[in-house]
């Protein structure tokens, strides 16, 4: 069962879709004082190089960016396929722009209304919900310099890190101050006020980012988190390179004669713990792949909120989005079917349940364009691209 598309979702898809396919925004967001040495900028658009950058392929992405946008979208098939399926990306790995670029320091940058001077980059913590800023850091070229990570920072190339979050992503400060950090990255995502107090009264750098879940600020971010570890020109890159790949993969997306209803729901347990909704990412992605987020179109009015069985049944989502350790929770999709209000929906009596794994889902870093890609294979039931 398809419906028109909110206003709201209309817009972001309009968006997404119509402005994704040429450069995303990357204007750096948080711009920052150097040392003399570094206030000559390099023209990453002229040379093609940074120092420490591999020269770009024959191919480059913004060469397969212009060739997308040439073709027609694919036609979305003309129902959902039934049954469960799982978003798989197809390329996990992280591919650094840069091989260990040199830190121009000291470097000093905003951070949530103040300053903050960073001098020293040899130990970083990188720490938030999604695992964003650990995946910006080691695809900057800085992996071997970081030195602990949060449960989401999943890649195999940080598999060996010391973890420094607990259960419920609580952030564990001793263990993180134990590894004798000289600079630590997060946001309000994983942040208490308490545990905000115990990290800057430590006296090592804490640089705290903005934490929205959205296309256009991925860009921003990344080059933020360069800008504070000194990396600027590898910031630069980087986003442009995302920005092309985000590109060639919103050119990819099938386009749907009417938006599919997806919910968003995140599961621990036997129970359906939350619905998500405007903000939260989900909203975004889906509107990228061309669908209807179910929290939005209910006037949920928040990132996410408890949802009752009877407001489910009465969204009639079409299709459910699920993380993957949140259905395994669940006890699978038997399991998650059964609970109360989920399996009657056109999405539950259709079995159409889109898991994907936690750490890709919600990242919106360097590896976007791939998350993009293998949602819309696996609502639509299409390869990815």
């Amino acid at each position: 069962m398809h419906r028109p598309r909110t206003a709201v979702a209309l817009v972001a898809l309009a968006v997404a879709l119509a402005a994704g396919c040429a450069p995303i925004e990357t204007a750096a967001t948080q711009p920052a004082t150097t040392s003399a040495a570094a206030s000559a900028p390099t023209d990453a658009a002229s040379s093609g190089t940074t120092a420490g950058t591999a020269a770009p392929d024959a191919t480059t992405p913004a060469d397969a960016c212009t060739a997308a946008r040439a073709e027609p979208r694919p036609a979305a098939p003309a129902s959902l396929p039934d049954g469960p399926r799982t978003g798989v990306v197809a390329d996990d790995a992280i591919h650094p722009i840069a091989d260990a670029p040199a830190p121009t320091l000291p470097v000093t940058v905003p951070s949530e209304g103040g300053e903050v001077t960073v001098t020293d980059t040899s130990r970083i913590i990188a720490v938030d919900l999604y695992g964003t800023l650990g995946e910006i850091v080691f695809s900057l070229g800085l992996g071997d310099q970081v030195v602990g990570r949060d449960a989401s920072t999943g890649f195999a190339e940080a598999a060996d890190l010391p973890v420094v979050t607990g259960s419920g992503h609580a952030l564990q400060v001793e263990a993180l101050l134990g590894l004798d950090p000289t600079v630590i990255l997060a946001d309000d995502t994983i942040l208490t006020d308490a545990t905000r107090t115990q990290l800057e009264d430590s006296g090592v750098p804490v640089v705290l980012f903005d934490s929205a879940r959205t296309l256009d600020g991925v860009g921003p971010r990344i080059e933020a988190v360069a800008t504070a570890l000194g990396v600027p020109a590898a910031g630069t890159d980087l986003a442009e390179r995302t920005a092309q790949e985000i590109c060639v993969a919103l050119a990819g997306v099938p386009e749907p004669a009417d938006a599919p209803l997806v919910a968003f729901l995140y599961l621990r347990g036997g129970n359906v713990k939350l619905l998500f909704g405007p903000g939260s990412g989900a909203d975004e992605l889906l509107a990228a792949i061309g669908a209807q987020d179910a929290g939005t179109a209910i006037d949920l009015g928040r990132e996410y909120a408890p949802v009752t069985s009877e407001a489910l049944i009465a969204a009639a989502p079409d299709a459910y989005l699920v993380m993957t350790g949140g259905l395994e929770s669940a006890g699978g999709i038997d399991a998650m079917l059964a609970i109360p209000g989920v399996g009657q929906t056109p999405a539950g009596e259709a079995r159409r349940v889109i898991d994907m794994d936690d750490t890709d889902l919600l990242t919106f870093g360097p590896r976007t364009a791939g998350t993009i890609s293998a949602l819309a294979a696996a609502l639509y039931g299409t390869d990815a691209a």
